[in-house]
Protein backbone atom coordinates (compact mmCIF):
# COMPACT_ATOMS: atom_id res chain seq x y z
CA UNK A 1 0.00 0.00 0.00
CA UNK A 2 1.21 3.47 -0.90
CA UNK A 3 1.76 5.73 2.10
CA UNK A 4 3.02 9.25 2.55
CA UNK A 5 6.27 7.81 3.88
CA UNK A 6 7.01 5.89 0.66
CA UNK A 7 6.87 9.09 -1.41
CA UNK A 8 10.01 10.81 -2.71
CA UNK A 9 9.73 14.45 -3.79
CA UNK A 10 12.24 15.73 -6.35
CA UNK A 11 12.75 18.08 -9.28
CA UNK A 12 11.19 16.95 -12.53
CA UNK A 13 13.53 15.73 -15.27
CA UNK A 14 12.98 15.60 -19.02
CA UNK A 15 12.40 11.84 -18.72
CA UNK A 16 9.38 12.59 -16.53
CA UNK A 17 7.49 14.74 -19.04
CA UNK A 18 5.20 12.06 -20.50
CA UNK A 19 4.38 10.73 -17.02
CA UNK A 20 3.65 14.23 -15.71
CA UNK A 21 1.31 14.74 -18.67
CA UNK A 22 -0.52 11.53 -17.74
CA UNK A 23 -0.77 12.44 -14.02
CA UNK A 24 -2.32 15.82 -14.88
CA UNK A 25 -4.61 14.25 -17.47
CA UNK A 26 -5.91 11.64 -15.02
CA UNK A 27 -6.16 13.99 -12.05
CA UNK A 28 -8.17 16.62 -13.91
CA UNK A 29 -9.99 14.20 -16.25
CA UNK A 30 -9.02 16.40 -19.20
CA UNK A 31 -5.84 17.50 -20.98
CA UNK A 32 -6.02 21.29 -20.33
CA UNK A 33 -3.73 21.29 -17.29
CA UNK A 34 -1.35 18.77 -18.89
CA UNK A 35 -1.10 20.97 -21.99
CA UNK A 36 -0.59 24.03 -19.76
CA UNK A 37 2.42 22.39 -18.11
CA UNK A 38 3.89 21.53 -21.51
CA UNK A 39 3.37 25.07 -22.80
CA UNK A 40 4.84 26.72 -19.68
CA UNK A 41 7.97 24.53 -19.90
CA UNK A 42 8.77 26.08 -23.28
CA UNK A 43 8.54 29.67 -22.00
CA UNK A 44 12.00 30.35 -20.60
CA UNK A 45 10.81 33.73 -19.27
CA UNK A 46 8.49 32.09 -16.74
CA UNK A 47 9.57 28.46 -16.32
CA UNK A 48 11.81 27.71 -13.35
CA UNK A 49 13.09 24.10 -13.70
CA UNK A 50 13.71 23.71 -9.94
CA UNK A 51 10.03 24.49 -9.34
CA UNK A 52 8.58 21.76 -11.53
CA UNK A 53 8.41 19.05 -8.91
CA UNK A 54 7.26 15.43 -8.90
CA UNK A 55 6.22 12.96 -6.24
CA UNK A 56 7.38 9.40 -6.90
CA UNK A 57 6.79 6.00 -5.39
CA UNK A 58 8.83 3.03 -6.55
CA UNK A 59 10.19 5.28 -9.32
CA UNK A 60 6.65 5.91 -10.61
CA UNK A 61 5.34 9.46 -10.78
CA UNK A 62 2.20 9.82 -8.66
CA UNK A 63 2.04 13.63 -8.37
CA UNK A 64 3.29 16.91 -9.83
CA UNK A 65 3.30 20.59 -8.88
CA UNK A 66 4.40 23.58 -10.92
CA UNK A 67 5.35 27.10 -9.87
CA UNK A 68 5.88 29.65 -12.66
CA UNK A 69 6.77 33.33 -12.67
CA UNK A 70 3.95 35.86 -12.75
CA UNK A 71 3.68 39.61 -12.29
CA UNK A 72 1.57 41.69 -9.96
CA UNK A 73 0.96 44.92 -11.86
CA UNK A 74 0.16 48.02 -9.81
CA UNK A 75 -2.09 50.86 -10.91
CA UNK A 76 1.08 52.81 -11.69
CA UNK A 77 2.16 49.98 -14.04
CA UNK A 78 4.96 48.94 -11.71
CA UNK A 79 5.45 45.15 -11.73
CA UNK A 80 6.31 42.92 -8.78
CA UNK A 81 7.52 39.40 -9.53
CA UNK A 82 5.77 36.50 -7.83
CA UNK A 83 4.99 32.86 -8.55
CA UNK A 84 1.80 31.06 -9.51
CA UNK A 85 1.19 27.64 -8.02
CA UNK A 86 -0.62 25.86 -10.86
CA UNK A 87 -1.35 23.17 -11.53
CA UNK A 88 -0.94 20.59 -8.79
CA UNK A 89 -2.03 17.04 -9.57
CA UNK A 90 -2.02 13.69 -7.80
CA UNK A 91 -3.14 10.43 -9.40
CA UNK A 92 -6.76 9.86 -8.31
CA UNK A 93 -6.03 6.49 -6.68
CA UNK A 94 -3.35 8.14 -4.48
CA UNK A 95 -5.27 11.25 -3.42
CA UNK A 96 -6.07 11.87 0.23
CA UNK A 97 -2.89 10.46 1.77
CA UNK A 98 -0.82 13.66 1.90
CA UNK A 99 1.05 13.63 -1.42
CA UNK A 100 -0.33 17.03 -2.41
CA UNK A 101 0.67 18.49 0.96
CA UNK A 102 4.21 17.17 0.57
CA UNK A 103 4.39 18.71 -2.90
CA UNK A 104 3.16 22.11 -1.68
CA UNK A 105 5.50 22.21 1.33
CA UNK A 106 8.51 21.12 -0.72
CA UNK A 107 7.63 23.59 -3.49
CA UNK A 108 7.25 26.54 -1.12
CA UNK A 109 10.58 25.68 0.52
CA UNK A 110 12.34 25.44 -2.86
CA UNK A 111 10.72 28.66 -4.10
CA UNK A 112 12.07 30.49 -1.07
CA UNK A 113 15.52 28.91 -1.55
CA UNK A 114 15.60 30.03 -5.19
CA UNK A 115 14.89 33.58 -4.02
CA UNK A 116 11.20 34.11 -4.70
CA UNK A 117 9.29 36.20 -2.19
CA UNK A 118 5.64 35.21 -2.70
CA UNK A 119 3.25 32.74 -4.30
CA UNK A 120 -0.29 33.18 -5.63
CA UNK A 121 -2.76 30.30 -5.92
CA UNK A 122 -6.33 29.85 -7.08
CA UNK A 123 -7.76 26.96 -5.10
CA UNK A 124 -9.71 25.69 -2.13
CA UNK A 125 -9.21 27.99 0.84
CA UNK A 126 -9.60 25.18 3.38
CA UNK A 127 -6.77 23.28 1.72
CA UNK A 128 -4.26 26.03 0.97
CA UNK A 129 -4.79 27.96 4.21
CA UNK A 130 -3.09 25.15 6.12
CA UNK A 131 0.17 26.12 4.38
CA UNK A 132 -0.21 29.79 5.30
CA UNK A 133 -2.03 31.08 2.22
CA UNK A 134 -4.44 33.95 2.92
CA UNK A 135 -6.88 35.80 0.67
CA UNK A 136 -4.82 37.91 -1.74
CA UNK A 137 -7.28 40.73 -1.10
CA UNK A 138 -5.53 41.30 2.25
CA UNK A 139 -2.77 42.90 0.15
CA UNK A 140 -5.27 44.34 -2.35
CA UNK A 141 -4.07 41.85 -4.96
CA UNK A 142 -6.73 40.97 -7.51
CA UNK A 143 -7.20 38.20 -10.03
CA UNK A 144 -7.48 39.13 -13.71
CA UNK A 145 -10.86 37.35 -13.81
CA UNK A 146 -13.92 36.92 -11.59
CA UNK A 147 -13.21 34.53 -8.74
CA UNK A 148 -14.44 34.20 -5.14
CA UNK A 149 -12.24 36.20 -2.77
CA UNK A 150 -11.60 33.16 -0.57
CA UNK A 151 -10.26 31.11 -3.50
CA UNK A 152 -7.65 33.60 -4.73
CA UNK A 153 -4.83 33.43 -2.20
CA UNK A 154 -1.26 34.50 -1.57
CA UNK A 155 1.60 33.67 0.77
CA UNK A 156 4.65 35.69 1.66
CA UNK A 157 7.83 33.63 1.55
CA UNK A 158 9.69 36.57 3.08
CA UNK A 159 8.19 38.85 5.74
CA UNK A 160 6.27 41.80 4.28
CA UNK A 161 7.20 40.86 0.71
CA UNK A 162 3.67 41.71 -0.46
CA UNK A 163 3.34 44.84 1.67
CA UNK A 164 3.43 47.27 -1.28
CA UNK A 165 2.36 44.94 -4.09
CA UNK A 166 -1.31 45.83 -4.51
CA UNK A 167 -2.54 45.39 -8.05
CA UNK A 168 -3.69 42.81 -10.57
CA UNK A 169 -2.00 39.48 -11.26
CA UNK A 170 -0.76 39.03 -14.82
CA UNK A 171 -0.44 35.37 -15.78
CA UNK A 172 1.74 34.19 -18.67
CA UNK A 173 -0.17 33.94 -21.98
CA UNK A 174 0.00 30.14 -21.79
CA UNK A 175 -2.71 30.22 -19.11
CA UNK A 176 -5.10 31.73 -21.66
CA UNK A 177 -4.21 29.36 -24.48
CA UNK A 178 -5.32 26.02 -23.06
Amino acid sequence: MLTKETIIIRQETQNDYKFVFEVNNLAFKQTNEAKLVEALRTNTNVFVPQLSIVATSNNNIVGHILFTKIKIKTHENFEHESLALAPMAVLPKHQGIGIGSKLVMYGLHEAKNVGFKSVIVLGHSNYYSKFGFKPASLWNIKAPFEVPDSAFMAIELQNNSLKNCSGKVVYPNEFNEV
